[in-house]
């Protein structure tokens, strides 16, 4: 936490890039400082796939994630593909709380 502002990364699948922006709204109207993505390369952005930009952003994510409090994972219909269980294990692993938009299907790692 920031002074009384809990930290909240976005992590899911960037294909969907319309839930992405509409939880980043409602967390931050909740009160909460949320980090997400940069780049959507599931909807649109090429350029996560130039060079070594994917390996970057990945190991960038995984940063974004030891600044926060918590993760939310973007997962319509229970959706959580490899890299985002990746994601959900490397904050279960350095003690971050897990939220999910979906509960139903969830599997503990």
């Amino acid at each position: 936490m920031i002074g009384k502002y809990k930290i909240i990364t976005l992590c899911g699948s960037t294909r969907f890039k319309e839930q992405y922006i509409a939880e980043e709204k409602r967390l931050t109207l909740e009160g909460n400082i949320v980090i997400s993505v940069g780049l959507f390369g599931h909807s649109g952005d090429p350029e996560v796939y130039e060079n070594d930009n994917k390996k970057m952003l990945d190991d960038m994510h995984l940063r974004k994630i030891d600044l926060a409090d918590e993760i939310f994972v973007i997962n319509p219909g229970g959706y959580v593909g490899e890299s985002t269980r990746r994601e959900i294990n490397y904050a279960v692993e350095t003690g971050k709380t897990v939220k999910y938009l979906v509960q139903t299907g969830v599997i503990n790692m």
